[in-house]
């Protein structure tokens, strides 16, 4: 198979950027992006609220931005990506506009900027209460437009391929040369060579019962980059959404947008009381750790599922103008957000950590980028501002696709391409009973609900490494002697999130903002 000259595994607005970046700068570059799924089923498309981005330089200010990153990420943030990305967002928002972007502007033609928690004035571009689907849709039609950009859809990363696949011993350097990939429709799993390889694989969420990420979102990338030996931290620092719509069944739950409660929506008890007063003084507009664990709180001390977002008091013809989607959703669920009162509850929704990268988006890994929510640039620190995500992702694809433009003009690179074996299934059997894997996923997923969740405990974590212990000896059992599938694999990785998630969280020794450990004292 040819050497490619860039593997994407991801399309989401990360990946996306990243590939076409490299396109426009080197229209010779082969540029390969691979995903699991459709090409627009990525945790982009799901994105509501909008993009964080100073724009109105009479009320508003890159140091105010700066500012409110920092005092959401409770000071673990690195100063300079948080300076980096605040002030090199215009540009970016700038490129995706010309790529077809359509942001909401108000009556004087000017952008209609919103407001979320943790946010001191109003600056969120923001397209509906759909921006992630507006931006995914315009960036893959901006693909279709270089023909140096081949997609291959239905298409699962096994693993990354490294000198461990040479039988070399571990060297100082590890170095990345492309992947295995499963193409799920012929089941077979093919060598791709790559000279840069970048993962932008998105969140993490389904480790966990209840999230907001689409079914997709399994932590594939921080499974292929532990693997792969990369440093991977911050992994503690999961951020739960206060505000998804209630059901009873696991899995993903509708987000209901934290603009909604920017907006103006309260929250009450299952009794109808107000409650944010006694945990914040910005009440409803307070951080999403804040009201998160407000909620959860009330929750356990009533013994209730859920509690309730009310929309009732909100004008109907501008709420309609910004949220048309979450009110169609909430009526379709049997609620009509202007006579009810709708069940919300917190949700896995966004990880702060993750595969640690410079300020290029380079890994600890030679060749290998990282970019997105598996990345950990930090930029979010210990808590993640609102709508500050999609503009990471542009900025650092962004920064990636020079540095990789910069690589890939010197060509230094060195590929074994005769020496790096083929995928074996010699002596594997098709895993026919399937309901063992999807039995030791929910078995996963109960047990970081309950012990590794909102708030955590000593004697928890210590349960929860015992079973992870457990779980991951099965799952090797399983993966060493079975043809691998997608559901196999997709629950490799998420036990490769699990240890990451409970070791971080065991050496965690103060309570910083999305961790909270009730054995800890705060900070």
């Amino acid at each position: 198979m040819a050497i490619q000259d860039v593997l994407v595994v991801g399309s989401g607005i990360a990946g996306l950027s990243y590939a076409l970046k490299i396109a426009i700068r080197y229209p010779d570059a082969k540029i390969t992006i691979v995903t699991k799924a459709n090409e627009d089923e990525t945790n982009t498309k799901y994105a509501q609220g909008g993009v964080a981005v100073v724009s109105d330089f009479e009320n508003d200010s890159f140091e105010k931005h700066i500012e409110d990153t920092l005092r959401a990420g409770d000071g673990l943030c690195k100063v300079e990506a948080v300076e980096i990305v605040v002030k090199e967002a215009p540009e970016r928002i700038n490129e995706i506009i010309e790529w077809g972007v359509r942001f909401d502007k108000n009556h004087e033609g000017s952008y209609d900027l919103g407001r979320e928690g943790g946010h001191t004035e109003n600056r969120i571009v923001h397209h509906k209460d759909i921006t992630g689907w507006e931006i995914e849709r315009a960036m893959l039609e901006a693909i279709k437009t270089y023909p140096n950009i081949q997609m291959l859809t239905h298409h699962f990363v096994v693993d990354l391929i490294t000198e461990h696949h040479l039988g070399q011993d571990k060297k100082e350097k590890t170095t990345c040369y492309g992947a295995y990939i499963l193409d799920l429709k012929s089941e077979k799993v093919e060598r791709h060579l790559a000279k840069t390889t970048l993962l932008a694989t998105g969140g993490v969420g389904h480790v966990y019962k209840n999230t907001t990420n689409p079914i997709i979102a399994t932590g594939d990338g921080i499974g292929l980059a532990r693997r792969a030996q990369a440093t991977v931290s911050g992994m503690q620092f999961i951020q739960f959404h206060p505000t998804a719509f209630y059901s009873e069944f696991d899995g993903q739950l509708f987000l209901i947008s934290e603009a909604v409660r920017g907006f103006g929506a309260k929250l009450r008890t299952t009794d109808g009381e107000l409650f944010m007063h006694k945990y914040d003084e910005r009440e409803e507009l307070a951080s999403r750790d804040i009201v998160a664990r407000a909620i959860d709180n009330e929750m356990k001390l009533r013994g209730d599922d859920y509690v309730y977002i009310d929309c009732r008091h909100l004008e109907r013809e501008k709420f309609l103008e910004h949220f048309p989607n979450i009110y169609e959703k909430c009526k379709s669920e049997g609620y009509d957000m202007f006579t009810e009162l709708v069940p919300v509850v917190p949700a896995s929704h966004y990880l702060c950590g993750g595969i640690d990268v410079d300020l290029d988006g380079k890994t600890s890994i030679d060749n290998l980028f990282a970019v997105g929510e598996c990345s950990n640039t930090g930029l979010h620190g210990a808590n993640r501002l609102a709508s500050n995500s999609l503009l990471e992702a542009m900025v650092f694809g962004h920064r990636a696709a020079l540095k990789t433009v910069e690589k890939l003009e010197k060509d230094q690179f060195l590929i074994y391409d005769f020496q790096f074996p083929e995928w074996n299934e010699e002596g594997m059997k098709v895993q026919e009973e399937l309901v063992l894997i999807s039995y030791l996923r929910k078995q996963l997923q109960a047990m970081m609900s309950e012990l590794v969740g909102i708030v955590r405990s000593n004697s928890r974590l210590e349960i929860a490494q015992q079973r992870i212990n457990e779980i991951e000896k099965m799952v090797k059992e399983i993966y060493n002697f079975s043809i691998i599938s997608p559901k196999l694999l997709e629950l490799r990785n998420l036990v490769d999130v699990a240890q990451l998630i409970i070791q971080q969280s065991i050496n965690q020794k103060e309570n910083r903002v999305t961790f909270y450990n009730k054995d800890l004292k705060d900070l």
